[in-house]
């Protein structure tokens, strides 16, 4: 069973969204604020965060900046908050995904499943060597020529979507549904940014790159 950590203020909410997520087959613990929900994370090491940004003792920014520091699990933000502001501050400092209140149940259990398949490494295979890259899917860590590059959680996870459907074209709309969520499906300049700063850290010539390869008016490639 997937191992989730709900992070919720509100008794009612918290109630109607673990006996969901129960019936659905998740094995759920439920924090009611930051402190607890840093307790169990290291405690329970559940497989998915599901955090509410406003809490009673801190912020929840500050609680994803602090599991940032020792864990890639990845959490999904759910909050009142829809402003864009306060959706690019969650996703900067390492939330995987934002889902605003109101919120159908259907979408976040879609939530759910697309972090789970992230993971497990597909087929078993955990590590993808690319020349002198090495990728490792299951420790979310990667390396080149022997030295480990520290990548920002919103790079690690575009890597990863690239990486695990290497050598297949994953077209810019999938990419920003993946990584940022269905509402930034046409902000393609996050995409350009991104790549940028992931080529500059992985690629020896940036400007011609080996494996992150742009298929122009369409998408991107990942090239072992």
């Amino acid at each position: 069973m997937t191992r989730v950590l709900l992070v919720e203020d509100d008794p009612a909410l918290a109630r109607a969204l673990a006996l969901t997520l129960r019936s659905r087959r998740y094995d759920v613990t439920v924090a009611r604020d930051g402190g607890a929900a840093l307790r169990d994370a290291s405690s329970a090491r559940p497989d998915v965060v599901v955090l509410d940004l406003g809490l009673p003792d801190v912020d929840g920014i500050e609680v994803i900046r602090s599991l940032r520091t020792w864990t890639q699990m990845p959490i999904i933000v759910l909050s009142a908050r829809d402003g864009q502001r306060s959706k690019v501050a969650a996703l900067d400092v390492g939330a995987d995904d934002y889902v605003s209140k109101p919120f159908g149940i259907e979408e976040l259990l879609a939530r759910l499943r697309a972090a789970t398949r992230r993971i497990a490494p597909e087929n078993g295979e955990s590590v993808v060597i690319a020349g002198d890259l090495v990728i490792d899917l299951a420790a979310a860590r990667v390396s080149r020529s022997h030295v480990n590059i520290r990548l920002t959680p919103t790079e690690w996870h575009l890597l990863e979507v690239m990486v695990r459907r290497r050598g297949t074209l994953v077209t810019r709309a999938d990419l920003l549904r993946e990584v940022w969520g269905p509402a930034y499906e046409k902000q393609t300049n996050y995409l350009r940014v991104y790549l940028a700063q992931l080529r500059r850290k992985l690629e020896a010539d940036p400007s011609s790159p080996r494996h992150l390869i742009t298929e122009a008016g369409l998408g991107y490639r990942f090239e072992a």
